[in-house]
């Protein structure tokens, strides 16, 4: 009986319902385009760990301007781990970063990029031909509700959309809503709340399209699911009252 229900109540869920960009159109792409801006990196914000590693021909030059890798001995053990660890500049609440040497530095709302040639013109006072390498540590989003693998996803390549993390996550299961997904973002200390449609172009002009370090993506389950899970028990009693009823009319009408 419940499967029955089940089935019946899935049998609403058209595949129409279940598509992706269904108004995407060859002569739309235009019109998006006057409005769509693509990200290429991540913006660093307040509370983001990074790298940055500095180098030169002339190594000894460098050894001031960069962090000393750290060696840590196991609980328990007397030796020290051979494989150094690296530390990392944490984006304090007024974006700025405590550089050796340099002192503070405002990076927040900046590119990793952009990070990198602030950095660079700071050093070549001092240092002949620099090179800085930024990278931003640990980025990464969570996905949550009705997708196959919901979890953490790394950021590994600096920037990500909606639809990359729905892919990472095994993409959306047949009780995920299309027309209404969730993005939850901290911003400059306040949480913003923005809604997708997944059935829609419109997703390409949404701020929260390319996600942020930290997101939280969440897919919310459709009445299918709603009925074959919590309320599996009240559909199986309605649909048996009524089975009840019908076969007791039968009976008094023959």
């Amino acid at each position: 009986m419940v499967s029955f229900c089940a089935m019946l109540i899935a049998s609403c869920t058209t595949q129409k319902q279940m598509t992706y960009l269904a108004n995407a159109q060859p002569d739309r792409a235009d019109s998006i385009n006057m409005s769509f801006r693509a990200q290429s990196e991540l913006i660093i914000r307040n509370g983001d760990a990074l790298t940055i590693f500095v180098s030169a021909l002339d190594q000894e030059a460098v050894v001031p301007y960069n962090l000393p890798m750290v060696v840590y001995a196991k609980p328990g053990e007397q030796t020290l781990s051979t494989t150094p660890a690296l530390q990392y500049y944490i984006v304090d609440e007024n974006g700025d970063i405590d550089f050796p040497v340099l002192g503070k530095v405002h990076v927040a709302g900046l590119k990793r990029t952009e990070v990198q040639e602030m950095l660079k013109k700071q050093l070549e006072a001092q240092i002949l031909n620099p090179l800085v390498m930024v990278n931003i540590a640990g980025a990464k989003v969570s996905v949550m509700g009705e997708v196959a693998r919901p979890g953490t996803i790394g950021m590994t390549n600096g920037r990500m959309t909606i639809l990359d993390a729905l892919a990472a996550a095994g993409d959306m299961t047949p009780y995920g809503r299309r027309d209404n997904v969730l993005v939850t973002r901290e911003k400059d200390g306040k949480l913003e709340i923005g809604r997708l449609n997944l059935r829609s172009t419109d997703i390409y002009t949404s701020p929260y399209y390319f996600l942020q370090q930290n997101d939280v993506v969440y897919v919310s389950p459709n009445k299918v699911r709603a009925v074959s899970s919590t309320n599996a028990g009240l559909w199986v009693s309605v649909v048996g009252t009524l089975a009840s009823t019908a076969a007791v009319i039968v009976t008094i009408v023959k």
